[in-house]
């Protein structure tokens, strides 16, 4: 019953590195990637159905600092063009035929730091919830003890086992971060 806690703990972590890496998939930075646009939200067919940019077109790239977008229906075209013209990204597309051309401009020193900053807000988030996983875990291991459902030893044993699992944890949460802090600095 409390290695499933330990366990349970794992697999809500695991989900929450996963989730830091989703969410730094959408950080720009200066090499053009079809995960930067292709959860957009895209309002078409007359405002009747929101549909993620995946969902209406193929997202290529061409070259380091071009994505192609390729709707599977041509009349979304110009509601694809307005969702990235809204996006937070500061992009703009260009439609050449049936298809969009999306140019990705090289990042300035100012908009690195600013990306930097945004990540380590990302990823302190997520640390702070992994922290919490890991009380709580700790609490019901202390409360466990309190009730005398388990020894001395398995608490000390479960709460090491839980710091460990911790500390890689947060050592796996660092690498991601170096690594997009990597892909940022890159020109």
């Amino acid at each position: 019953m409390l290695n499933d806690l330990v366990n349970q703990f794992q697999q809500q972590s695991t989900k929450t590195i996963n989730s830091l890496k989703e969410d730094l998939k959408s950080i720009r930075t200066g090499r053009a990637n079809p995960a930067l646009i292709e959860n957009l939200v895209v309002e078409t067919y007359q405002g009747q159905s929101k549909l993620r940019l995946f969902e209406l077109a193929t997202i290529s790239t061409d070259g380091a600092s071009s994505l192609v977008v390729a709707p599977f229906d041509p009349s979304t075209i110009i509601d694809i063009e307005k969702a990235i013209l809204k996006s937070p990204l500061g992009i703009s597309p260009q439609t050449q035929g049936g298809r969009i051309i999306v140019r990705l401009p090289s990042l300035s020193t100012e908009q690195r730091e600013k990306l930097a900053k945004l990540l380590g807000q990302k990823v302190e988030e997520k640390k702070v919830t992994v922290r919490n996983n890991r009380d709580e875990v700790r609490k019901k291991i202390r409360l466990s003890f309190e009730a005398k459902e388990l020894t001395e030893d398995d608490k000390y044993r479960l709460e090491k086992e839980v710091d460990n699992l911790t500390q890689k944890l947060m050592e796996e949460i660092e690498n991601v971060k170096e690594s997009k802090e990597k892909e940022i600095a890159e020109v």
